[in-house]
């Protein structure tokens, strides 16, 4: 049977179905994709791929006009959103045969959309962790690329995971926590002050920050403190450097933050991710995870936590030589200058260089 496919307009049924998948990310929340729509002048189509009267999977789209072009993104850019893309249903508890039978089909009906009813000159996908398949898009003609986080299971203990830390960085960890430096939760106040400490670092650089603090601050309204974490650290009663974690289902997302400081011979940064990793492991958590390790100069610094690369996969599609010509033109030229927020793929993102903050 073929796949069809829905427009939703149940919030409720959404989510439960994000729920239900292994790939089901907050990011494909119903709250999260209406505040990215918001805040990048787009038009969300939150799809639903239906096999009768079942679902099988949801696939949310975002168009954008710009210039001559239309443009189809999940996700968008300058939101810092690092995978969307398609969710299948129960994905797990499938037989081979019908993951790829869903899987397919649900591709097509809705390359088939983006084509006939969306009319894309260009399209963009990023696809969740957990989705290891990308032939599905390479078979409609796709440009697929491989993208990188890691990922630290909980599961095996916080002993053990300290342990399998490098040994420099747990005496980076043990030298930080002498010195005085405390990593405290914070809430609305140390959120903006993180977002603050961004837009400091990024202008001694010659950068801007492209996610806005209208955009994070509705995120954070809608998230905290179910699923997002402030936390910041102190040295001398001052905020020095903080993080903005996301947490959904079992994993802990390092999300933004960790700006690099100006102190000397101590390492708030370690001692912040290892609290993260702390506190995950005590609440349940059964993975933290770390965006970026895509970039060279930060996976050699990351790699010390001793995580599993974890890959997904970018997929690019032009509809003829002239959108291409149109869209290197766009994100070559138009776009300023910058690194994203947590250093992401710059694929998807435009961003030029790529230095550790």
């Amino acid at each position: 049977m073929a796949v069809t496919l829905e427009i939703s307009k149940d919030s409720e049924e959404w989510d439960n179905l994000v729920e239900k998948s292994p790939h089901g990310t907050i990011f494909h929340t119903w709250k999260f994709l209406k505040i990215v729509e918001k805040h990048t002048n787009s038009k969300l189509y939150p799809i639903i791929g239906m096999k009768g009267t079942t679902p099988v999977g949801i696939y949310p789209l975002f168009l954008q006009k710009k210039f001559f072009l239309r443009l189809v993104f999940s996700p968008p850019p300058h939101v810092a959103v690092p995978y969307l893309g398609p969710v299948i249903v129960d994905y797990d508890k499938l037989k081979q045969s019908k993951k790829e039978s869903i899987f397919i089909n649900f591709q097509k009906a809705v390359d088939e959309f983006i084509s006939s009813e969306l009319k894309a000159d260009y399209v963009y996908i990023s696809t969740p962790p957990k989705l290891l398949d990308s032939r599905p898009l390479r078979w409609v003609g796709y440009e697929i690329k491989p993208l990188h986080s890691y990922i630290i299971d909980l599961s095996k203990g916080i002993d053990c995971i300290w342990k399998q830390f490098e040994k420099k960085l747990r005496q980076n960890i043990n030298k930080t926590k002498r010195e005085g430096i405390s990593v405290e939760e914070g809430s609305k106040e140390e959120f903006e002050r993180i977002y603050d400490l961004l837009v400091e670092r990024y202008k001694e650089q010659g950068r801007i920050v492209t996610v806005s603090k209208e955009y994070l601050c509705d995120v954070y309204n809608s998230f905290y403190p179910e699923n997002i974490r402030i936390t910041v650290v102190k040295y001398m009663s001052d905020i020095i450097t903080g993080s903005i974690d996301t947490y959904y289902k079992d994993i802990l997302t390092s999300w933004i933050g960790h700006t690099k400081t100006k102190i000397k011979n101590i390492y708030p940064n370690d001692l912040l991710r290892w609290e993260a990793i702390e506190w995950a492991y005590e609440n349940g958590l059964r993975y933290y995870e770390e965006i970026g390790a895509g970039v060279e100069k930060l996976c050699t610094y990351k790699a010390k936590l001793n995580p599993r690369l974890v890959v997904h996969f970018s997929a690019t599609k032009h509809t003829s030589i002239v959108s291409k010509m149109a869209e290197d033109f766009y994100f070559r030229i138009l776009k300023p200058t910058y690194t994203k927020i947590k250093l992401m793929k710059k694929s998807y993102d435009g961003t030029k260089n790529s230095k550790k903050r």
